[in-house]
């Protein structure tokens, strides 16, 4: 397939991804039948991981400007300004297809690539989030894959050196073909020094730097872009394999370069490696690119041109440098032992030329392998609308106190210790808060600042209704934030969705794109950088839509924070925000009654503004160290965690006017925190949040060993504890059936 008189066929072109139509497309941009090499360009260019053609137009619509927005979409990552000077990077991305397939590397190689988005801006990464979704715990799979990805996310942030410190981790039978794994990372640089991918100046050279190139990843964005069938194991070549060491070796010279004045623009090698980081950064600059392939470093032998340029060896970096300066940026790289080779120039041609053993493999215009990449309007139908499920409408079968220790030790809802603690989240020495509460928080340097941190979805309440499943997994992240006391800034995507050719999938997209633009319009929190994941099926069963939201917000002071432990016994607790007792997509439907059905919790995208920010101000103002927003399980789980951090029991003596009992507990209506506070101070509150138009009430106090709610049995924080912290350490250390 790879020498260049390889006659290009229908079967040859399907195999690289591309549609008969786009084919056709392409030879009459380039007037030619296309060399196999060219092919290969194309197919990685125009395949959907890397030019969002289904996904584009309606990407248009997101918010994406702020005055502390520095950089938005389309760059390496977004970048805003936290003031002092310094600026916080941050980006998420999919490795899903390749975690599926080898979930150590496939995981190993996400954090890898996420890490290197956020140092190409010039940023050094302080911290790593991750968002993941497996399936069913009885799948055969599951299991292994947990551990593969764990311990490759693990394996790779603990080695390269960079704490990761808050994710998400579900479980459904959707995902039982195809898991999900988006990583995130967060850096920090100098606001008025963020380097970009755009080249400028002609004859200037471009370099390669970092580790060799070989075979593995070949195809990788290809694959990525297209749905599994049951031979997925075979596609295990087009996984790349990591080397954390190589990377942070990649990272100081990297950073030691930036700082020497010689770097003009720089680039990744991501998706589609050596191909799309000297397209994207010809292009952005509207310059051509010629590349030298025989001075390109390579660690196999006989690698041809089409194997170089599509090869997603990690570890690589693009380069365009000053004129002058090769001796001394050679120097640093030699100085990390690193690979270092001029392997081209810019010119003025607008052609995207690949020279390999003084023969020329491709001649392409550079512009139009972004530009005329197909853009579709994709037909798309709206998910059908489900009824509103009445609370008196659900009948309990079982007693609430039985159903509480059965959510709180349910797959999604349990602790997740087993996977967070092996990843070191104090490196560094600024982790303030590590996982487990409703946001980290990371010290900014060695000042006063924090930055929160935070990744959220409810991927039921998405399939249920795509709009407001989009508001909800942003104003989720909104809230999390806010319940540690930050100030939300922005958001990342990573919209994971099913085939976009049926437009059932494609409507969902639609719909959760909005959701979110709505939500980050109306929350003044704008979007700066994402990812889109499509194909996400296998055999044609699709995942459920899960549009990853990662979430920035800033502390002025991170010593002045908020927690969900309950701190003293004695302390009122508060509910703020209303109760509807709302069930329809709830977990305790999935979970207790073994439904899966009715409309998710509407969003208010108002009341939710106003309940952040009177938190906010609570907790910056030193009246309130304690607070949870309420999500997945309503009113009861929220109690439970705080409960179960605290080591603190609770005695609750009023409920929400709701009925039945058990819907003022579990409903999952949106925009709520529960917050304790001295008796005192509590008093207060409750008229401050009057005054505010938040809906606010009394429902008893902390203290015993119990969590004792009304007309149930006590239940000792012992029970609930063993519950929540058994299930995941019992269920990884079970033989496979």
């Amino acid at each position: 397939m790879s020498r260049d008189d390889v006659k290009i066929t229908p079967e040859l072109v399907k195999e690289h991804g591309l549609k008969p139509d786009e084919y056709e497309r392409f030879v009459t941009l380039i007037g030619r039948e296309p060399t196999i090499t060219e092919l290969g360009i194309v197919s990685a260019m125009w395949n959907e991981h890397c030019s969002y053609k289904s996904s584009r137009l309606h990407l248009r619509g997101l918010p994406t400007k702020a005055p502390w927005v520095i950089q938005g979409p389309g760059e390496n990552a977004g970048v805003i300004d936290i003031g002092d000077g310094l600026a916080c990077v941050f980006k998420m991305e999919s490795h899903n297809h390749p975690s599926f397939i080898e979930p150590y590397q496939g995981a190993a190689t996400g954090v890898g690539g996420i890490l290197r988005d956020v140092f190409t801006m010039g940023a050094r990464p302080i911290a790593a989030l991750n968002a993941l979704r497996f399936g069913s715990p009885e799948h055969p799979r599951t299991r292994h894959l947990v551990s593969g990805v764990v311990h490759g996310i693990g394996g790779y942030g603990n080695s390269f050196g960079v704490p990761t410190v808050a994710g998400s981790v579900g479980f459904h039978s959707r995902y039982d073909g195809n898991i999900l794994v988006n990583a995130m990372a967060v850096g920090l640089a100098k606001a008025d020094e963020i380097f970009y991918a755009k080249a400028t100046g002609v004859g200037n050279p471009i370099v390669y730097l970092g580790s060799k190139t070989g075979r593995d990843g070949i195809h990788g964005a290809t694959m990525a872009s297209a749905s599994f069938d049951d031979a997925a194991e075979e596609k295990r070549p087009t996984v790349q394999v990591g080397d954390p060491f190589a990377e942070k070796l990649l990272l100081e010279a990297c950073l030691e370069l930036m700082a020497s004045g010689a770097v003009i623009a720089i680039q990744d090698m991501g998706a589609a490696g050596l191909t799309s980081s000297s397209v994207e950064m010809g292009a952005k600059g509207d310059l051509g690119i010629e590349l030298d392939l025989d001075a390109v470093p390579c660690r196999e032998e006989g690698m041809t041109a089409y194997e170089m340029m599509l090869s997603e060896s990690q570890e690589r970096m693009l380069m365009v440098l000053k004129p002058g300066m090769e001796e001394e940026a050679q120097a640093i790289f030699r100085k990390w032992g690193l690979d270092f080779a001029i392997i081209g120039k810019t010119t003025d041609t607008l052609r995207f030329v690949i020279r390999h053993q003084g023969e020329v493999k491709a001649d392409l215009p550079i512009k139009e392998l972004g530009d005329e990449a197909p853009v579709y309007d994709r037909p798309h139908t709206p998910s059908p609308s489900r009824p509103v499920i009445a609370p008196d409408s659900v009948a309990a079968p079982m007693a609430n106190a039985d159903a509480l220790l059965k959510l709180v030790g349910s797959p999604d809802l349990c602790s997740k210790r087993w996977v967070w603690e092996q990843y070191d989240h104090m490196i560094l020495g600024n982790t303030v808060e590590k996982p487990g509460g409703d946001a980290a928080i990371v010290r900014v340097l060695d000042g006063p600042k924090g930055l929160a941190l935070t990744t959220d979805v409810t991927p039921r309440y998405c399939e249920a209704d795509p709009f407001e499943g989009g508001k909800q997994a942003v104003a989720e992240t909104w809230r999390n934030i806010c319940a540690v006391g930050g100030r939300p800034l922005a958001i990342t995507d990573n919209l994971n969705f099913g085939n976009p050719e049926r437009p059932h999938f494609m409507g969902q997209l639609v719909g959760c794109i909005r959701g979110i633009g709505a939500a980050c319009m109306a929350l003044d929190y704008p979007v700066v950088s994402g990812n889109v994941s499509l194909y996400n099926e296998t055999n044609e069963i699709g995942i459920l839509p899960t549009p990853s939201i990662g979430g920035v917000g800033l502390l002025e002071d991170c010593a002045r924070h908020a927690t969900v432990d309950f701190k003293r016994a004695g302390d009122t607790i508060l509910l703020l925000g209303d109760t509807q007792g709302w069930l329809g997509a709830s977990i305790y439907l999935a979970e207790i009654c073994g439904l899966e059905e009715g409309a998710p919790p509407p969003v208010d995208l108002a009341a939710e503004r106003r309940a952040g920010e009177f938190v906010r101000g609570l907790i910056e103002t030193g009246r309130v160290d304690t607070a949870h927003d309420l999500s997945d399980g309503g009113l009861a789980v929220a109690l439970a965690e705080m409960a179960m951090a605290g080591r603190m029991g609770a005695t609750v003596t009023a409920l929400p006017a709701v009925a039945p009992a058990h819907a003022a507990l579990f409903g999952e209506d949106q925009g709520r925190y529960l917050l304790a506070a001295p008796a005192e101070v509590a008093q207060a509150i409750l008229d401050a949040a009057k005054s505010a138009g938040v809906p606010a009430m009394k429902l008893g106090e902390t203290g015993g060993d119990a969590l004792i709610l009304p007309r149930e049995r006590a239940i000792s924080i012992d029970a609930l504890t063993r519950a929540h912290e058994d299930w995941l350490p019992a269920y990884m250390a079970a033989e496979p059936a």
